[in-house]
């Protein structure tokens, strides 16, 4: 009588680490919303110049840029560990610097933290890629969403925390805040120490090499992957960086604007409970697809009015689409690249991902603070200027699954 030989979970090594990067997102994670309710009003106060309001912003988002490539290499040498620990080293200082700068009133200061922020920023973008590592094919888009859903607790503790710290050392406003972003980053950096995520074994001498960034862009799938991924997140940046200064310009307070922004974070992670299961069932393209939707709704909301129920409506519908939009174009990333392409196709990915986000962030004070005078008319301007950038990443997804059928 033969005896079957036990059943091994190919996944366990990825279930593991899942948990680790899960509580890395619900700790490190609230600090994020801090950074984005406080760095525009913050901004506002410091600055010399109101159209330079969101600068701060859009240096978390630059700083981030810039060192994606830097951290994806060292991860590819050195292991996730190593390139996270970096980034929660960031976010400590960051965080230190713009307390520090808050305390002193130098915007420049202020600047330079926000820059040294988007370390963190950057190596919590790899989150979502490390839970894929070893992971099988049907697990990926699964890791992936678990991942994104524990923003959840982020979306509940950061703005929370700036309730309960902003004006924790008064008269200095949000300083408090900062300080607690610190102690954050250093709580959270501890859970690294238990991540096991293996390294790419490097490539045989007669086996296939890494493809060109060049090589890499060409390949239709990748290119819009990408496209997809950096339309979503530069469209929710630019909306969501731009809403506490409407909030509090169309007469409302900064409570009413973490309430906001509280729920927009909380509808931008919510589905990930179930958007892996919809990416598996339906398919990537699908999913990005149902996200533009999505997102042109929360515009088309935001355009109806400034009431508070239209910013609280559009900003869910903007997490909401963000949410398909993002993970949709991740999942089809990750499955469009080879093993010894990881370091290199992910870090050129975010790398062009926070590029245009930094941008729709820099965009979003101009507009907001020197588009037409107002709060009302920089609002409008706001949702406008979602339309060209919806109609490139509406066009690539069809010409992508139009040429793919016809070559079946």
């Amino acid at each position: 009588m033969s005896v079957a030989a036990p059943h091994i979970d190919p996944d366990i090594r990825a279930r593991r680490n899942l948990r680790v990067l899960v509580a890395a997102q619900v700790i490190l994670g609230s600090q994020m919303p801090v950074s984005f309710i406080l760095g525009g009003l913050a901004g506002q106060m410091l600055s010399p110049i109101g159209c330079l309001a969101t600068l701060p912003i859009s240096l978390i988002v630059f700083g981030s840029m810039l060192s994606a490539p830097i951290l994806s290499n060292l991860m590819q040498k050195r292991g996730r560990t190593a390139g996270f620990l970096v980034g929660a080293a960031g976010g400590a200082l960051g965080g230190a610097l713009c307390a520090w700068a808050l305390i002193v009133g130098s915007f420049a200061l202020f600047l330079a933290g926000s820059a040294l922020s988007g370390l963190y920023m950057s190596a919590q973008g790899f989150y979502r890629f490390a839970a894929t590592d070893g992971a099988s094919e049907g697990y990926r888009p699964k890791a992936i969403s678990w991942v994104m859903a524990a923003g959840l607790a982020s979306a509940i503790v950061g703005p929370q925390m700036v309730k309960l710290t902003a004006d924790a050392l008064a008269p200095i406003p949000f300083a408090g805040a900062y300080l607690a972003v610190v102690a954050l980053n250093l709580l959270g950096a501890g859970v690294f120490w238990f991540l096991d995520s293996p390294r790419p074994a490097p490539p045989a001498a007669d086996g296939p090499r890494a493809r060109s960034h060049w090589d890499l862009m060409r390949d239709p799938r990748i290119g819009v992957a990408m496209l997809c991924g950096m339309v979503s997140y530069a469209l929710m940046n630019l909306v969501m960086t731009s809403t506490p200064l409407a909030i509090v310009g169309c007469g409302y307070g900064t409570a009413d604007a973490a309430n906001v922004v509280s729920a927009h974070v909380l509808a931008m992670f919510a589905p990930s409970f179930f958007t892996g299961n919809l990416i598996a069932r339906f398919g990537a393209e699908r999913i990005i697809a149902t996200g533009l939707v999505i997102l042109a709704c929360a515009g088309l909301v935001g355009l109806a009015g400034v009431e508070l129920t239209n910013f609280f409506v559009a900003l869910v519908l903007l997490g909401l689409g963000w949410n398909f939009g993002f993970i949709g174009a991740t999942a089809m990333l990750t499955g469009a690249h080879r093993p010894e392409e990881r370091g290199r196709v992910q870090g050129m990915n975010d790398f062009a991902v926070f590029g245009l986000v930094g941008l729709a962030s820099l965009a979003s004070g101009g507009l907001m603070n020197c588009i037409g005078g107002d709060a009302v008319a920089g609002w409008k301007a706001v949702n406008l200027a979602m339309i060209p950038m919806l109609a490139l990443a509406g066009s690539a997804l069809i010409w992508l699954v139009l040429s793919r059928r016809r070559t079946v």
